[in-house]
């Protein structure tokens, strides 16, 4: 939680916001098959970006919770509310005649107008209060031409899948004007690198481009999934031994020198199906770094295969 969160929100705030995302986690079965980890990280949060801390979620239910209550899936519920929600606030985009890049959904709602990024933090708020994951994504400038842009990803159970904000397509998620711009993106190239906010910590802060100067905002790197270099969810479990119990430890996932990632494992008072998730991209070689006493840690090299949700377990003694 940011220092300016945990200064200026109250507990009825929180309590309100943690009451109705679970309450919404109930109300389907698509919405009750969401991981854990990410319903935490992509359901639960109060916010998405440095936008003004609003209290949205009761009321986003109890709009828009009847728009999905007939929905099949996550991917219906989120391509229904992306068709129907904007006439109900009644708000659209405009470059120029939304006040500021930043706002929140009420500061969208008041003026009537937003960009990319407001229209996507609404989008991404009225998933959140149904009960469908959902983050914002966006690049700083597209690698071929000038300008930034904002997008939503949405869980559909599988994989995260692209939509404009207020762009409904037909087709289905996975389908926007921008998917050609977004194939051309660099990933290491932070300036025309793709990321998706993450409430959970990670090794990048997301480039809100309005403020550089923001740094609390957390970011995962998900340009390979807009360049064809596909990456795969992978489960990581850390053993005593063969056969011995769980054990949490902090670890780092390393590739050519350089960390990218790092979590905590779980152990035996979490749930067994509760283990850390990483996106790591198939077929790659990594290593597994794993800190044992004072400054030494134990390395273990490991490939990513081609399996969907691949579970990787490694042990302290072999």
């Amino acid at each position: 939680m940011p220092e300016r969160d945990l200064k200026s929100l109250s507990s009825d705030y929180l309590v309100e916001n943690v009451n109705y995302a679970f309450k919404a986690r109930e109300d389907s079965e698509w919405a009750k098959s969401v991981p854990k980890d990410i319903f935490l990280n992509d359901v639960l949060p109060y916010a998405n970006i440095n936008e003004r801390r609003d209290q949205w979620r009761k009321d986003f239910y109890e709009r828009f919770s009847p728009l999905v209550k007939e929905c099949k899936s996550l991917e219906e519920a989120a391509q229904v509310l992306n068709k129907e929600i904007w006439k109900i606030i009644n708000v659209k985009y405009h470059a120029r005649k939304r006040p500021k890049p930043d706002q929140s959904p009420y500061e969208s709602i008041d003026a009537g107008f937003a960009s990319c990024t407001g229209l996507s933090v609404i989008l991404i708020d009225a998933c959140r209060a149904v009960g469908v994951p959902a983050r914002f994504v966006g690049t700083p400038m597209w690698a071929k031409k000038r300008g930034n842009h904002s997008w939503v990803e949405v869980w559909d159970g599988k994989d995260w899948k692209f939509t404009g904000a207020c762009e409904y397509s037909a087709a289905g998620l996975g389908n926007a004007w921008f998917k050609g711009d977004a194939s051309n993106a660099i990933k290491d190239d932070p300036r025309h690198a793709i990321y998706a906010a993450s409430w959970k910590k990670t090794e990048a802060n997301f480039p809100l481009i309005w403020d550089l100067n923001i740094n609390y905002v957390f970011a995962e790197n998900v340009t390979d999934n807009y360049t064809g270099k596909k990456s795969n969810r992978v489960f990581i479990q850390l053993f005593s031994k063969q056969g011995g119990d769980r054990i949490s430890s902090e670890i780092q996932v390393w590739k050519n020198e350089k960390k990218i990632a790092s979590g905590r494992t779980r152990d035996e008072n979490n749930d067994t199906n509760d283990m850390l998730a990483f996106s790591l991209k198939k077929g790659d070689d990594y290593e597994l770094r794993i800190p044992i006493k004072g400054s030494k840690e134990l390395v273990k090299p490991f490939e990513v295969s081609g399996q969907d949700n691949e579970q990787i377990l490694f042990y302290l003694a072999e």
